[in-house]
């Protein structure tokens, strides 16, 4: 009988392996802390995501960041270096990915961030073309807050957000889109996600007397600014970002947050689109799914973000199989190059096209503005 060689039966051996290799998907999200309420539908809906991509078994580690910025490039390093990840996606806040770019970047592992700020793919360079996104970019919203006010006769606009990427993104943005339509921002203040008190800068925004207040916050923190103006007594109109599209925002604000315009991905008030929204039917499946799995109250915009971040990995994992196999660099590679060839890709939150210049690739299809009514979302036509 004929031996096989042992170089050559290893060398088949190891080939089998790799060509049977699981798929390793590291996530990173705020399930704790100021960014909970983004971070615990995110991590719910992981649960929810394909278990084969291509063919390929895939395996989801999920880690805690407590919504800071250490812990999440600690997160980050730790799903690269010990879990051999081919893919991290996080984490929930801007300031979290961002920190995090490096680390991803310096491991040329791609990356698809569940924060919002577009300062995370924009302008693209070395480090940021290993990073994708499924958030609405800040100026997509910000016309829509813009084009609103606008419309509702307001004129004059004070802008309060958080004191970091996210804040300073929004207002960039909103700046631009606010002397699109002619309006003119008269005060421009900020705070911290765990301040308790916004006093003076409530007092500040009132001597302004606006006649809107757009508050650039995201999760439960971004109620404090309303709050503390509704009890000063101002009656304008107030505009919330697509950062506090949850059920736990509604808790917290209760009725002071009635009356609240902001923009959001469609999925927010999925059964209220027409039936001929392009996005419906796709919204629709995952607030299904959430539903099912997590009860009807619990559906959030963010966890239909982790939801698109698994629709849009999907997409791409048949074509860097390829290229190459999990586990190694050609296949880190190729997922990187693949992400940037999504086409059509329907998701919660739109229709998903991306490339070499938009590693975020929704257009107008992704946004929406809703009302808060009795607690409640309320599409605005």
């Amino acid at each position: 009988m004929k031996l096989l060689n042992p170089v050559a039966l290893a060398t088949a051996l190891l080939a089998s392996l790799l060509a049977h290799a699981d798929i390793n998907v590291g996530v990173t999200v705020s399930a704790t802390g100021p960014a909970a309420s983004l971070g615990i539908p995110e991590k719910n809906t992981m649960a929810l995501l394909p278990k084969t991509m291509g063919g390929q078994k895939v395996n989801y580690i999920v880690l805690d960041d407590a919504s800071d910025t250490t812990a999440a490039v600690s997160n980050a390093k730790k799903l690269i270096a010990e879990s051999k990840v081919d893919v991290v996606i996080g984490s929930s806040t801007t300031p979290n990915s961002l920190a995090m770019i490096d680390a991803v970047s310096e491991a040329q592992t791609p990356m698809i961030t569940l924060a919002a700020s577009a300062a995370l793919i924009e302008p693209q360079d070395a480090k940021k073309r290993w990073v994708f996104k499924t958030p609405q970019n800040d100026i997509m919203m910000s016309l829509a807050v813009a084009e609103h006010m606008a419309n509702h006769g307001v004129k004059t606009v004070a802008f309060i957000g958080f004191s970091d990427a996210y804040g300073e993104g929004w207002y960039k943005e909103f700046v631009k889109a606010a002397e699109l339509k002619k309006l003119q921002i008269i005060s421009n203040e900020r705070f911290s996600r765990t301040d308790t008190s916004v006093t003076g800068q409530a007092l500040k925004i009132m001597a302004a007397k606006p006649d809107a207040v757009l508050i650039a916050g995201s999760g439960t923190p971004a109620a404090l600014p309303q709050k503390t103006l509704k009890e000063r007594g101002f009656t304008g109109k107030f505009y919330q970002t697509h950062g506090v599209a949850n059920a736990d925002f509604l808790r917290v604000g209760g009725k002071d947050v009635e009356g609240t315009f902001l923009p959001a991905g469609p999925v927010l008030v999925a059964d209220q689109l027409p039936a001929d929204h392009p996005v419906r039917k796709s919204a629709l499946a995952y607030v299904s799914a959430y539903a099912g799995a997590y009860g009807q109250a619990n559906v959030s915009t963010f966890g239909g973000h982790a939801w698109d971040a698994g629709l849009v990995l999907n997409a791409a994992v048949p074509g860097a199989l390829k290229k190459g196999q999990p586990g190694t660099p050609a296949f880190r590679a190729a997922l990187r190059d693949e992400l940037e060839k999504v086409k059509e890709v329907a998701g919660a939150h739109g229709v998903f096209n991306t490339s070499a210049a938009d590693h975020l690739g929704l257009d107008q299809r992704g946004r929406v503005m809703v009302k808060i009514e009795n607690g409640a979302w309320k599409f605005q036509p």
